[in-house]
């Protein structure tokens, strides 16, 4: 009887409800503060989203190489090396002999047999053709001989003829005057008889020169044709063309012992300098070992292997800084972006790291140094490059050239 007493009476339902107003007015308020927090966020989202950080650099490793890269240069495997003209160090010309194989002696009595024998040849063809020129002026000599008289015979012949043709006109005149008189009885029969007979012989005498005169021509053509037959005959035997051809031959096997010559003689095939020497005087060539590896150290270029996700930053004319992590060489080197390659590789140069990547996809980036003398003598120096892909330096411009092709586009590299 008392418990419910004091669950009804009125001090007990006023706490009550002064404490459920506090709940509820404690509930709204944190309502409001949910919605509120909900719409700031989301205006945030919409319109505040931070930006990505750009790019300023691309960092990759690479090697130090001599321009036009490191040039092995080889020789007939097998051969052994009689004489190595280089040191380590030494600088060569384009064209300079490096070594000298040991056949070279055997190679050089070929080419001498060879320069002899063409010689020979050509000897014996100047032998031939003064023969054949001598035989070609003497059969002008006898055909000079025989015309020459045959033509004199001719002309004093024809100087007969003509003769007699004038007394043969000038007999048969007589005739006429004589049997004009004889008509007329001035003149005997006898006479006019005795006139008669003259101008026949005359003719007679006549007919004969001018046969002698065709007789005369006749045998001159003759002799003339035969005379010009020797001639023809000796100039074409003066062609000589069996000589002519062991000539060629010879000629052709001259210069096949001279490029024999040539290989037992290696000679460098461009200007620059001695890296290493591979094989010694004595030693036998090994088949891909080479002699002596050269290089063009007067300009030194770093190849980088730049990964292919970063390698569409990177342009020509881009500044490059290069640094040793081995402390090959002190100081910051320099440089500029002279290539980009076309393809895509797996890198050579791997990283001291061994958490690091040994199977990435690169593109190799060429960097010309400012100053290669540092690194002159470091070819194949691992080095670290930094190259800044905000900034670009115009390259220097050569004189256009006919012959050059047009310089290549940078290639877009395939994004990751």
């Amino acid at each position: 009887m008392t418990l419910g007493k004091q669950l009804t009476s009125p001090t007990t339902w006023r706490w009550g409800l002064i404490g459920g107003a506090i709940a509820l007015g404690l509930l709204g308020l944190g309502l409001s503060r949910l919605i509120i927090v909900g719409q700031t966020d989301s205006s945030t989202t919409d319109s505040e989203v931070p930006a990505a950080p750009q790019r300023v650099e691309v960092v990759a490793l690479g090697r130090v190489e001599p321009d036009g890269e490191v040039v092995r240069l080889g020789g007939p495997a097998g051969e052994r090396i009689q004489e190595l003209r280089v040191r380590q160090g030494d600088e060569v010309q384009a064209g300079e002999v490096i070594a000298v194989l040991e056949s070279y002696g055997e190679r050089q009595a070929e080419r001498d047999y060879a320069a002899t024998q063409l010689a020979e040849a050509q000897q014996q063809l100047r032998a031939q053709t003064s023969v054949g020129e001598a035989q070609i002026v003497e059969a002008q000599t006898r055909l000079d001989r025989t015309t020459q008289p045959s033509t004199f015979e001719l002309a004093s012949q024809q100087a007969t003829i003509r003769e007699l043709d004038a007394s043969l006109s000038l007999a048969e005149q007589d005739l006429r005057r004589n049997q004009a008189l004889f008509a007329e009885g001035a003149i005997s029969r006898q006479d006019l008889d005795r006139q008669q007979t003259q101008v026949r012989e005359l003719q007679e005498r006549l007919n004969s020169a001018q046969a002698n005169l065709a007789r005369l021509e006749r045998a001159l053509q003759a002799e003339v044709r035969n005379a010009q037959a020797q001639i023809t005959s000796q100039r074409a035997n003066l062609s000589l063309s069996q000589v002519q051809a062991a000539i060629a031959s010879a000629e052709q096997n001259l210069n096949l012992a001279e490029a024999r010559l040539a290989r037992t003689q290696i000679q460098a095939p461009q200007n620059g300098r001695v890296l290493r020497v591979i094989t010694h005087t004595g030693e036998t060539i090994d088949q891909g070992g080479g002699i002596v590896e050269l290089g063009d150290t007067r300009q030194m270029f770093v190849m980088a292997e730049v990964y292919e996700s970063d390698v569409g930053l990177v342009q020509l004319g881009q500044r490059a800084t290069i640094t040793s992590r081995n402390n090959a060489f002190s100081e910051t080197l320099l440089g500029t972006v002279d290539s980009v390659g076309w393809q895509i590789f797996k890198n050579d140069v791997l990283d001291d790291d061994p958490a690091a990547n040994a199977d990435a996809r690169v593109v190799e980036v060429k960097v010309r140094l400012d100053n290669g003398e540092t690194v002159a003598a470091l070819t194949n120096l691992q080095v670290d490059v930094r190259i800044d892909v905000g900034v670009r330096e115009p390259l220097p411009t050569a004189a256009p050239s006919s012959t050059s092709a047009p310089a290549a586009p940078t290639p877009t590299p395939p994004q990751p």
